[in-house]
């Protein structure tokens, strides 16, 4: 495994380890003692993860994580330059050391309790269902065609049989 996890207080904490694509780390951060993000608080928390980037495709790190050290480095008491220096100049191996709340699980069991079920995305569903359905409903209209198509001559000429006889009596 390329972390790993602790609990306690409430608070998730882990460790990930990122390599460094050409566009960097791929997320943003926001706090340090002169742009607290936090009231009262000047940590560095990840406000953005880039699609695509060594972040996103790792899939651990998220928007809101608190980053307590990089490469063991203690992120406390940093301006947020300072806190973007030590990110840019940090290497092509990187180690987070992140804090992340933990949310109560009152749903089923796989329910991240934010919102977000952690599977698939209900276009992923829904989008294929329907088209299954639309090919169900196209190959049944081309079977009645075709049945309506054997049967009403067969109804015709039993209508005119009918017809026939009863012009007979």
């Amino acid at each position: 495994m390329n972390g790993s996890v602790a609990a306690g207080g409430g608070l998730a904490e882990e460790v990930i380890r990122l390599t460094r694509r050409p566009s960097g780390l791929g997320f943003n951060i926001v706090g340090g003692t002169d742009q607290q993000y936090v009231s009262n608080d000047s940590s560095i928390y990840v406000s953005r993860i880039k699609k695509d980037g060594a972040a996103y495709l790792d899939g651990r790190l998220q928007e809101g994580d608190k980053i307590v050290a990089i490469n063991g480095r203690d992120l406390k008491d940093l301006r947020h330059m300072d806190a973007v220096e030590l990110f840019r100049n940090a290497g092509y191996d990187v180690s987070l050391k992140i804090q992340r709340r933990l949310q109560p699980q009152n749903g089923p069991v796989g329910h991240r309790g934010d919102g977000d079920s952690g599977g698939l995305p209900l276009a992923a569903v829904l989008v294929p269902g329907l088209a299954l359905a639309a090919a169900a409903v196209w190959i049944l209209l081309r079977t009645l065609k075709h049945i309506s198509s054997c049967l009403l001559p067969l109804l015709r000429s039993q209508r005119c049989l009918i017809k026939a006889d009863v012009k007979a009596y």
